[in-house]
């Protein structure tokens, strides 16, 4: 492993630090968003918008394995390419199948967890420090899809099947990982658990929070326009990435 990459993390993956976690909320955000403004903005529907966005996925993840060493911008455009594709992929399972966010929401939990299964029968770990092979870097992407599309989910049922309005559903998940994190900072639960939990639970608090920026006001909504937040969020990730890239360089 060369410095460069020792500077950012291990193989692959960048290291999990509080501007992984504001880079992360923020694609989630964009990713329902932007999977929003293809899928009813341009009237392309649930499937088209999955398939055009899934191929999407396929690519930049291709990219992702191909490459020799960490890229921030490639990685991070492929963890967009994620949540948009969950975004689509969760709606066209709630609505167009017909079976609700509660089955959406099951459904999804039993493939991330399927996921994990595989993954860990495969390489004998599902830690971050084990990123390091083709193989286990295929599953980590497959993982982090199945996440994203279960987050979209369980955000769109807590906003409305519970009945917690946006604002409301942005609360507990926002509430939920600071439990996360006080497990972090004075528990001795497993760092690999409550980084995936910690993983799965941002992305309903960035579905909700997009929601909420592109809703109607009748329904709860920001209304703002779909294009716009998401070129705001997409300048902001960019922004920060190319920012905290250049404080992780080694002088």
């Amino acid at each position: 492993m060369n410095v460069r990459q020792q500077a950012h993390g291990i193989g692959k993956v960048p290291q999990v630090t509080l501007a992984f976690w504001i880079i992360k909320i923020a694609a989630t955000t964009l990713g329902e968003t932007g999977g929003d403004a293809v899928s009813m903005s341009m009237h392309l529907g649930y499937l088209i918008s999955t398939l055009i966005f899934a191929a999407w996925f396929l690519v930049m993840v291709a990219a992702q394995i191909r490459a020799a060493r960490f890229h921030p911008l490639l990685y991070w455009t492929t963890i967009i390419a994620t949540t948009t594709v969950g975004t689509t992929l969760a709606d066209f399972a709630d609505r167009s199948l017909g079976i609700g966010y509660p089955g959406g929401t099951a459904l999804l939990a039993a493939l991330l967890l399927l996921s994990f299964f595989c993954w860990h029968h495969a390489t004998g770990s599902v830690a971050l420090r084990t990123v390091t092979s083709a193989r286990a870097e295929l599953f980590y992407w497959i993982t982090i899809m199945f996440s994203q599309t279960l987050g979209t989910a369980l955000g769109d049922w807590t906003a409305d099947s519970i009945g917690l309005g946006f604002g409301g559903a942005a609360l507990v998940f926002g509430a939920l990982l600071l439990l996360v994190l006080a497990a972090y900072r004075w528990t001795g639960v497993s760092r690999t658990v409550l980084f995936w939990l910690a993983f799965v639970l941002t992305r309903p608090l960035g579905a909700v929070v997009g929601d909420l920026l592109d809703k109607p006001v009748a329904e709860g909504g920001l209304a703002l326009s779909r294009y716009a937040a998401s070129g705001a969020l997409l300048l902001f990730i960019l922004a920060c990435v190319l920012l905290f890239q250049r404080r992780a360089e080694p002088a």
